[in-house]
């Protein structure tokens, strides 16, 4: 809140009051301070939306395009039209190379702004009424420090800068008064908070799918005549359904069965051994993704389609991990 305001007020009023410009301006202040502490609370000082900077080497000027930032005291910096700023008209460095900029935009004071609307008042002179609201956009000029790092030369901006009351929305490398490269936004801060990682590890037992495949087998030495269709199987398949975990993304998934290796599986008195190989990923997206999982007959007595389908009814443990940056 305004540090010059202690206590929230509703402000009420009844038939008859006679009301005062402070009356309605407390009413406009009172939303002003919990708009910027809604601000200040959830989100940072940064870009929230455009603010486009146009500006390619060899240019004078660069252009500003419609945008929306918020400083460190919650004011929102509203630009409604495009704006043209002209490149610092400075030769370079005195020992011949590039000088930089940082060019910033920052809330202005009441006494920054045009007088869009004034008024007679009841036996008063004339007052302003309306304020026409632009930022206020500042080239900063920047030095390499000791540790060869650019900060800028007025210690009153790099402060302003470091606290996020004016928000830097572009570099730029100037050499005989035109734009040396094209202008850098890699330091720009966005108002919306990074995203941290999503991490999602999940345990669920699985009612495997065979996964096999069909191919055309011909008899030998006969190779016009009638192909038979041959069914090969490969091991197991599924599509696991994470719509819970509530990515936005597709993540970057993992997978493994859990269990003792290897797997014997026993029909009466007949037993045989598999190995299942690494389960791997196909098709990922936000909400799901199938996972293969190939298998091999080490030793065994029985024929491998019922040993899969034996070991199939176990309802093995998948256990998958992903990560949504």
């Amino acid at each position: 809140m305004d540090r010059d305001t202690q206590f929230v007020e509703r402000l009420r009023f009844f038939d008859g009051q006679q009301l005062f410009a402070s009356d309605l301006q407390a009413i406009e202040a009172s939303d002003r301070d919990l708009r910027w502490l809604h601000n200040r609370s959830l989100h940072q000082p940064g870009v929230g939306n455009g603010y486009a900077v146009a500006g390619r080497k060899g240019d004078r000027e660069v252009v500003i395009q419609e945008g929306y930032a918020l400083n460190a005291a919650g004011a929102e910096i509203v630009l409604r039209e495009p704006q043209v700023e002209q490149v610092p008209p400075v030769s370079g460095e005195p020992g011949g190379g590039p000088a930089y900029f940082d060019l910033t935009v920052s809330y202005p004071n009441d006494d920054e702004l045009e007088e869009a609307e004034t008024r007679e008042g009841v036996c008063l002179p004339r007052g302003v009424v309306r304020l026409r609201e632009r930022p206020v956009f500042c080239w900063v000029r920047l030095r390499l420090d000791a540790n060869r790092t650019l900060r800028a030369v007025n210690e009153r901006h790099a402060l302003e800068i470091q606290t996020g009351m004016k928000i830097v929305l572009a570099r730029a490398e100037v050499l005989n008064c035109r734009l040396n490269a094209d202008l850098a936004i890699a330091l720009r801060r966005r108002a919306r908070p990074p995203r941290q990682p999503v991490i999602r590890c999940e345990t669920q037992a699985v009612d495997w799918e065979f996964w096999d495949y069909q191919r055309e087998v011909r008899p030998s030495g006969i190779p016009e005549g009638p192909a038979k269709t041959e069914r090969v199987f490969l091991g197991f398949k599924r599509l696991i359904d994470t719509t819970r975990a509530g990515f936005r993304v597709t993540p970057c998934y993992s997978a493994r069965i859990t269990g003792e290796r290897p797997l014997e599986v026993r029909l009466g008195s007949a037993s045989t051994l598999l190995l299942d190989g690494p389960a791997y990923i196909d098709q990922p997206t936000p909400t799901s993704f199938f996972c293969h999982i190939p298998v091999v007959v080490l030793l065994g007595q029985m024929k491998f389609e019922d040993a899969v389908t034996r070991l199939a009814g176990q309802r093995w443990a998948l256990t998958w991990l992903a990560i949504e940056d």
